[in-house]
């Protein structure tokens, strides 16, 4: 029989109902199972799904990764780079791969790059590396709210204890205790190394809240509670972090920002200060930046990462302003990502096209010592969103933002 001709009834018995679109894979190989779901939409639906089913990778690699398969979506990938980075973990000059359907975008990183390379090089850390998990408990009142948090805070090690004999690797780094009436939120802080960590964060907590509810009068409600805060803009994040807080920095001379951004450093540092800080603080913004979001996602989709963690991640500040050299003056400019979450090994880093963009970057896999690849790959994203960040605050302050897109044909 042949494979369209397998998908062909397999579609069939979903549509019958004697099938669900879940239990294919019970009948079929992975990518039998995605060809007959294929077949059905496009019976349905009347649309042609080829280019959905011709992807480079075996369907079975996916099944971690994805449910009712259907096939992939292919997004255009670019490069930016080399630019020098300065870190801990990065070192020398990296390329940074990144994935977009926004025309212009790998053009304005690539400029702002070019801007870092000729300045120098940047400087890049990580902060802190702390992926948290916060539980709600339910208390009577606030006095037994106080006597949970007062034995939360005396007993970190034995839910530390509790915490790491769930996993070979990641470590309890804290635990803080938030009291909102009866509510008691635990906000479990880990070092979870090379992987971004969340599963591992979440399994390690719901050990360590078996502890609290056996010693304590609290009663577990959610194991998370949203003061993590996982995938929702939240100031919590921004101001204690989560993940990777990282950040990157620069120093460009004058006459290099006037032959590769086109402007100057005190335009630059206007046009920073009176949009991504004045304009930000009047919309309420948590964050205060130009497009870091635009990096982060591109880098994120390309290296396998949970893009719904974009929104943490592009939880950023950059300031920008003029400083007097030996060489006369210079633009220093830096940006900041509070909330930075990031693995290398795990999830959709494990997909094929994903882990050849962390082998451009060099990080695929557990690094030696375990948390240095992660920690790079924080290092060298943070670099390209300083770079993007340079390049549209250059087209802002040279008014050349407009006609930039124009001449992309975008």
């Amino acid at each position: 029989m042949t494979e369209d001709a397998t998908a062909a009834e397999l579609a069939e018995l979903v549509r019958q109902g004697e099938l669900r679109l879940y239990e294919l894979e019970e009948h079929a190989d992975a990518a039998a199972a995605a060809a007959a779901r294929r077949h059905l939409l496009a019976t349905e639906t009347a649309a042609d799904l080829d280019a959905v089913g011709s992807y480079a990778f075996d369907a079975a690699d996916a099944e971690a990764n994805i449910e009712n398969m259907v096939g992939a979506a292919q997004v255009p990938m670019g490069v930016v780079g080399p630019v020098p980075v300065d870190g801990e973990a990065a070192s020398g000059d990296e390329y940074l791969p990144l994935a977009t359907t926004e025309g212009a975008l790998v053009a304005s990183v690539n400029r702002g790059c070019a801007a870092i390379r000729a300045g120098g090089g940047a400087t890049a850390r990580v902060l802190k590396s702390a992926m948290t998990r916060a539980p709600v408990f339910r208390v009577r009142d606030v006095g037994e709210a106080s006597e949970v948090a007062s034995w939360v805070r005396a007993n970190v090690p034995a839910l530390r204890e509790a915490a790491e004999s769930t996993t070979g690797h990641g470590e309890l780094r804290d635990v803080t205790p938030y009291v909102v009436g009866d509510n008691v939120f635990l906000r479990f802080a880990y070092d979870t190394k090379d992987a971004m960590g969340m599963n591992m964060a979440t399994i390690a907590t719901e050990e360590a809240c078996a502890v609290v509810e056996a010693e304590t009068p609290a009663s577990l409600v959610a194991l998370s509670g949203n003061l993590c805060s996982d995938k929702k803009p939240a100031a919590v994040n921004a101001v204690e972090g989560r993940g990777r807080t990282v950040a990157a920095d620069v120093l460009i001379p004058a006459d290099t920002v006037e032959s590769v951004l086109n402007t100057t450093p005190a335009a630059i540092a206007e046009a920073n200060t009176r949009k991504n800080l004045v304009g930000s603080a009047k919309a309420g913004s948590l964050g205060f930046n130009a497009h870091a979001a635009n990096t982060v996602a591109a880098a994120f989709l390309a290296t396998g990462q949970d893009m719904a963690q974009v929104v943490e991640g592009a939880n950023a500040i950059t300031t920008a302003d003029v400083r007097e050299t030996d060489d006369g003056a210079a633009l220093y400019a830096s940006v900041t990502l509070a909330s930075l979450e990031v693995g290398t090994v795990g999830g959709g880093t494990r997909l094929p096209t994903q882990a050849e963009s962390l082998d451009v970057l060099g990080v695929r896999g557990g690094g030696d010592p375990a948390g240095s690849n992660a920690d790079a790959l924080a290092e060298v994203i943070a670099t390209g969103a300083l770079a993007g960040e340079l390049s549209l605050l250059g087209a802002l302050a040279s008014s050349h933002l407009a006609s930039a897109h124009e001449e992309l044909g975008r």
